[in-house]
């Protein structure tokens, strides 16, 4: 599995710091033994140069890490706390080559404290001040472990996706199930209109019926008065 970018960058500017140690103590002995030191010296100098743009593109690629979240936070303040070495240890390797070989043979160790070690070879920079659960880790282990890490933050944010899917689904069928309610209602509404005006007519009608008929009955009365008026009136008195 390949590493990432920024372990690998890292890396890269750990064996460079190592290089500028190792060529402030090859140019110290040359001043030791009146060797020519101009050559190695400009090299130092370039090299400081790529150690200092290095550490600066390792400080911006944390910083959008950390932004973008693409690491737990206990890994960005670990890779933080390497980073601050690495600037310890320019600022070391800064006053070495400062100091022009006037004082003591410095160890390699000494100068790279937190990186690379002796000439043994480099020694992993994750021993330095680390927790307790990755102590005793190898680079690839830690590696792995934090993987593990991000694919459990990885399930859990897939179910909470999930849940919030199911809770937008139940949105939706509710929102339906009130607009189809909402329709049944409106149609209720419009029945309980006409009805109503029937009711209406129809009771107007009724009013209608009962006005004629009173009329109607009244002139049947006059009638029948006026029947037995002309009755009495002719029929002969004994």
């Amino acid at each position: 599995m390949s590493r990432e970018p920024w372990l690998q960058n890292y890396d890269a500017t750990c064996r460079l710091a190592q290089e500028i140690a190792e060529n402030i103590q090859e140019r110290n002995r040359l001043q030791r033994t009146n060797g020519s030191t101009v050559k190695i010296t400009m090299t130092l100098k370039a090299s400081f140069q790529k150690l200092k743009q290095q550490i600066t593109q390792l400080r911006e690629q944390l910083l959008r890490l950390n932004s973008s979240r693409q690491i737990i936070q206990s890994e960005g303040d670990r890779r933080q706390n390497l980073l601050d070495d690495l600037l310890s240890q320019e600022k070391r390797l800064q006053m070495s080559f400062k100091n022009d070989g006037t004082e003591p043979n410095a160890s390699r160790s000494n100068l790279m404290t937190g990186g690379y070690g002796n000439l043994g070879g480099p020694v992993n920079p994750w021993l330095l001040d680390e927790p307790e659960e990755t102590r005793g880790l190898g680079i690839k282990e830690i590696q792995q472990q934090q993987q593990r890490i991000i694919e459990v933050q990885d399930a859990g944010l897939d179910a909470l996706a999930s849940v919030i899917s199911r809770q937008k689904q139940m949105g939706q069928d509710i929102g339906n199930e009130l607009d189809e309610h909402n329709e049944i209602i409106d149609d209720l509404a419009h029945l309980v209109d006409k009805t109503d005006s029937r009711i209406r007519n129809e009771t107007h009608r009724v009013q209608t019926v009962e006005k004629k008929s009173a009329s109607c009955g009244m002139l049947v009365v006059i009638i029948l008065l006026l029947i037995a008026i002309v009755v009495v009136a002719v029929w002969p008195t004994s």
